[in-house]
C-alpha cells in the first residue's frame, strides 16, 4: 500500500453520510424490545492502524451511552493482527470493560483477516442472535470472491454489516461496498483527523440497532449539525 493511501483526507461529503444513514434507516430492526441489542465490533489491528487505535478505543465506549435508554447494547470486540492472530473477547455491556480490553491491545504487522471476522459472526449468531456487525479497517488483502460468500450468508441471516474505511485504498473500498451490499448493510469512509465524525456514525448504527427510526431521529436532533440536517431526508421503512 502506498503512503498516500494512508494520509488523512477530507471528511465524507454530506451526500455520502446521507446515503449511509439512509441505508441504516432502511435496515429492518430485528431485536426484541425486551432484550439488549447485540453488536459485534471488529477492528483491523495490523500495523497501519496503530496511529488511530487509541482514538478509536475511546470512541467505542460512547456507543453504550447512546443506547442506555433504548434497552441497552451488548458488544463483542474482535480484532486480527500479526500472523494468523484472531481474537474475540467475551460480550460486554459496560463501556469501561470495552475500554479496558481495547487498551490492552497493540497493533502488529500482518495481513487482513476479514473472512475470519465474517465467519465468526455467523458462528456467534448460531449461539445467540447477533443484530449487526461493525467493521473498521483501512485495507483489504484477501480474495474478494471468498468474502462475498459469508457476506451473502450474513445478509440471508438478517445480520447487516456496517463498514467504516479509514484511508483511500480503492481495493478495500470496492470490497467493503460489496460486503455491505450483500449483507444489506452500509459503507462509509471517515476522516482519521475527525474522531467526532466516526463517533457520530457509529452512534447512529448503535442507536438504530437498539431503537429503530424514532431513536435515530432523536439522536440526530441531539447531535445537531450534519446528522440533524440529514435526519429529515431519511426514508422510513
Amino acid at each position: 500500500m502506498s503512503n498516500n493511501e494512508k494520509l488523512p483526507f477530507s471528511k465524507s461529503t454530506r451526500t455520502e453520510i446521507d446515503a449511509f444513514l439512509e441505508k441504516v434507516s432502511a435496515t429492518p430492526a430485528v431485536r426484541r424490545a425486551e432484550s439488549p441489542g447485540r453488536l459485534i465490533f471488529a477492528m483491523d489491528a495490523t500495523a497501519s492502524r496503530q496511529p488511530s487505535w487509541d482514538h478509536a478505543s475511546h470512541i467505542q465506549g460512547d456507543m453504550f451511552t447512546e443506547t442506555a435508554g433504548l434497552g441497552g447494547l451488548a458488544i463483542q470486540l474482535c480484532y486480527f493482527r500479526g500472523f494468523n492472530e484472531f481474537h474475540a473477547f467475551p460480550w460486554m455491556t459496560q463501556s469501561r470493560d470495552l475500554l479496558s480490553v481495547m487498551s490492552s491491545v497493540s497493533c502488529a504487522g500482518g495481513h487482513t483477516q476479514i473472512e475470519k471476522v465474517l465467519q465468526h459472526t455467523l458462528q456467534e449468531n448460531k449461539l445467540n442472535r447477533v443484530n449487526a456487525l461493525v467493521y473498521v479497517g483501512d485495507c483489504m488483502e484477501e480474495d474478494v470472491n471468498r468474502l462475498t460468500i459469508p457476506a451473502g450468508e450474513l445478509g440471508l441471516s438478517g445480520i447487516p454489516v456496517f463498514l467504516f474505511q479509514e484511508g483511500t485504498n480503492q481495493m478495500a473500498r470496492h470490497a467493503f461496498m460489496e460486503i455491505a451490499r450483500l449483507s444489506k448493510g452500509a459503507y462509509s469512509s471517515f476522516d482519521s483527523r475527525s474522531a467526532q465524525q466516526l463517533r457520530d456514525l457509529l452512534g447512529a448504527v448503535a442507536v438504530y440497532a437498539s431503537g429503530g427510526h424514532q431513536a435515530l431521529e432523536a439522536y440526530s436532533q441531539r447531535k445537531g449539525d450534519t446528522l440533524q440536517q440529514l435526519s429529515s431526508q431519511i426514508k422510513k421503512g
